[in-house]
Parts: C-alpha cells; structure tokens; sequence
C-alpha cells in the first residue's frame, strides 16, 4: 500500500508535537468487539459512517443508529441532516437498511446517546454493549459522555483509523483540526463539574501541551467561542 502523501505543514514542530499528544490521549485505543449495537455519533466526518460500515461487515454489531441533526459547521455539508448522510453512505456501502436506525434530533454528544437510547429502545434492541463510532479526536469524550448517561453499558470506542497528519489532510485545515482537539480537550475537562460527562484522568504532559497551544492562539472551538 503507498504511504499517504503527508500535508505540508505551516506550525512548528513543537506546536505539532503538542497537538500529537493531544490526538493520542484522546483515542481510547481499545480493540472493537462484538456489541450488542453501535451508535455512529454525528459530525462534519463522513468517516464516521464509512467506519461504521466496516465494523458491520466485520460482524461486530447487528444494528447501528446514526444520530445528529445539524450544526451550523454541518449545514452546508449534510444538508438534510448528519444521520441521514451517514445513513445513505452506510448503504452505498452494503450495509443493509434493516440495520441502520437514524436519530435525526441530537445537537450535542449528550443528545446523540440519550436519544439513541430511545431509538434502540423502541426498536426492541436489548443492549448490555455498545460500540461507540465518532472522530478520531472525539473517542474519549463519546466515552466519558457514555459512561455518565448511560452507566449500565459495557462501552467501547472506536473510529477511523487515521494519524494526525492523516486526519488532517483529509479535513484540508491545519488550525481548525488543532482547534477542534483543544476544544474537546478543554469539554473533557469541563464537563464533569456541569454534569455532562465523568471525569477523565488528563496527564500532565496533556495539559501543559494544552495551554501550550492555547496560547499559541488555536482556541476557535472553545466552549462560548
């Protein structure tokens, strides 16, 4: 297989360094299993549905909810809707309609598992396990979010298995990338005191990389930004 043209880069290498340590602690690195049904998390990242389907055809899970309405950073790109995009990707892909639920309400990572809960609920789908499908950078927060609202399910994270330089060629946008793993980081590390989420153990090299780059400028995807 050919390596992957790498993106050029336009910060420095410390800069990347700290936004590598960021991407790796936000990744779970749990090994996908078979689950009782998965719930593939609404996004700008089609990637999320393609790795869905893979994870089907894999015989992890029998049935999947795509869960998300819009956004105003999804409008333009999906626009009837998150779920309904990945929904038609998943079957362009082979996965077959009777597996694929939509929940084409959620606006948030809270709304995506409540309101999947409900979906499965009323499909008549027992779930003790569920595989988590989100952005690379977004497995620990599915989690920490998972684990507070729905704290009966055995959990596992999964995504596309991209590295950073990766992701970000195929997002074509360096700081936003940069951006979106600090805000994440910085709801991991909000969250809990408002309810939203358990506590993550956040290490301190994680931290200090963090303001790091929050000084460096890249915080257009902090909450209240």
């Amino acid at each position: 297989m050919p390596v992957p043209e790498r993106p050029e880069r336009h910060i420095g290498d410390e800069q990347f360094h700290d936004a590598q340590v960021i991407w790796d602690y936000h990744q779970m690195g749990q090994e996908p299993r078979p689950c009782s049904a998965a719930i593939g998390l609404g996004s700008h990242d089609l990637g999320v549905a393609t790795t869905a389907a893979d994870l089907f055809r894999a015989g992890l899970f029998p049935v999947v909810v795509f869960s998300g309405g819009n956004s105003p950073t999804t409008r333009a790109r999906f626009p009837r809707g998150e779920a309904v995009h990945y929904r038609e990707h998943a079957l362009s892909l082979g996965v077959p309609d009777e597996a694929v639920l939509v929940e084409p309400r959620a606006a948030n990572t809270g709304q995506n598992i409540t309101f999947s809960r409900e979906v499965l609920a009323n499909a008549g789908v027992e779930v003790e396990s569920l595989l988590l499908i989100s952005k690379p950078y977004m497995e620990r927060r599915s989690y920490a979010t998972c684990r507070k609202l729905w704290p009966e399910v055995d959990v596992v994270c999964a995504s596309e298995p991209l590295e950073l330089d990766d992701y970000i060629k195929s997002i074509g946008d360096e700081k936003l990338v940069i951006d979106m793993l600090v805000g994440d980081l910085q709801r991991l590390i909000e969250y809990p005191r408002l309810g939203f989420a358990v506590e993550q153990d956040v290490p301190g090299e994680v931290y200090d990389a963090y303001e790091r780059l929050l000084r460096a400028g890249f915080d257009s995807r902090l909450i209240g930004s």
